[in-house]
């Protein structure tokens, strides 16, 4: 697996390699990964415990292919927006199978197989190469052990548990912002929020809940899952959590924080597996317009706390749209073209 994290690139590529990573490992496969992984702790310790090697990223096609063979790879999952797109076509060409996992545009890569596991996805990839939409979501262990048999049911609730978080590194800052918005509601509720960074702590602490709010920063830590399913609401990015959000039947809100998230959010969105809060430009903007936005997301978070009925349809969809084997189905499709390729001598 070939990718990077770090505190302005996230974990989202990560995440959903190290997903991939463990069904191929429950497999009997050896999984390693290629990238830096730079000062984010949790995400080096969750490859360390899995026992992934962490191994230097190649940058060029020549170099991908070079510790192709060095290494004697049979498979190259590649999740990257910044690597040359002719890296894809150089390993097919050395006999090794490529996988790219892309976020609907493909960006020219020339792989024997294509993932997007957003919701509703479509790209220019060429006919039966192509792994799309939401039923192949790839999805950790420790959010499959949670994953609930029957979407969450109808509860009123006085003060609303709410968790908050943005990614692993919160790159763009987002929790401070949506932790005003929450705390504007002036419903009561305990806000836990993960803090990626320091820049985000600081920021954090300027913020006073009102009356019968409490909030508590937490930072990353393995038992996301277990916060999601406690929360009685969750906001998030419309990034790669919220497949995790989805699998687990929680009632959530989505903002859209960076570009290439727009496109998801929206069809996620208009299917109403999550409620939408708009895009993070507009919530941070000045002026009239920004506090237009800011005040519209407050009561969109606000009806959502107070309407029971709201919060169960919302995880009924959610936990309808995505069922937990979408790993399984891409090592599937993986290995059968594995077996199908003509043997080529690394």
């Amino acid at each position: 697996m070939r990718c990077d994290a770090g505190p302005s690139r996230g974990v989202g590529h990560l995440v959903r390699c190290l997903a991939l990573g463990e069904e191929f490992l429950a497999r009997g496969a050896t999984v390693e990964l290629f990238g830096s992984v730079e000062r984010v702790g949790w995400a080096a310790a969750q490859l360390a415990a899995r026992g992934i090697p962490l191994r230097p990223g190649p940058e060029t096609p020549a170099d991908l292919v070079a510790a192709a063979r060095r290494h004697r790879l049979d498979v190259m999952v590649l999740d990257s927006y910044e690597l040359d797109p002719a890296g894809t076509g150089a390993l097919r060409a050395a006999g090794v199978l490529t996988v790219a996992v892309v976020d609907g545009d493909t960006r020219g890569q020339d792989a024997d197989l294509y993932l997007d596991q957003n919701f509703g996805a479509s790209t220019s990839a060429p006919a039966g190469r192509l792994l799309a939409g939401s039923a192949y979501a790839l999805l950790r262990d420790s959010v499959l052990a949670a994953r609930p048999a029957t979407p969450r049911p109808a509860t009123a609730v006085g003060r609303a548990r709410v968790l908050a978080f943005f990614g692993g590194t919160d790159a763009v800052g987002a929790a401070p912002v949506l932790t005003r918005v929450l705390v504007a509601t002036g419903h009561p509720m305990d806000l836990t929020v993960v803090v990626g960074r320091p820049e985000v702590a600081a920021d954090l602490a300027a913020v006073t809940p009102g009356r019968g709010q409490a909030l508590h920063p937490v930072p990353p830590t393995d038992e996301l899952p277990a916060l999601i399913g406690a929360a009685d609401l969750v906001v998030s990015a419309a990034g790669t959590s919220t497949w995790e959000l989805c699998c687990l039947g929680a009632p959530a809100a989505l903002v859209c924080v960076v570009d290439n998230q727009r496109e998801s959010y929206r069809r996620v969105v208009a299917h109403r597996l999550a409620a939408g809060l708009g895009e993070l430009p507009a919530l941070t903007g000045p002026g009239v317009a920004g506090r237009a936005a800011r005040t519209a997301a407050a009561r969109i978070l606000r009806g959502l706390l107070t309407s029971p009925a709201h919060r169960a349809a919302l995880s009924a969809r959610a936990w309808a749209a995505v069922d937990g084997r979408g790993r399984a189905r891409v090592a599937d499709a993986v290995l059968a073209a594995v077996a199908a390729a003509p043997a080529t001598p690394r």
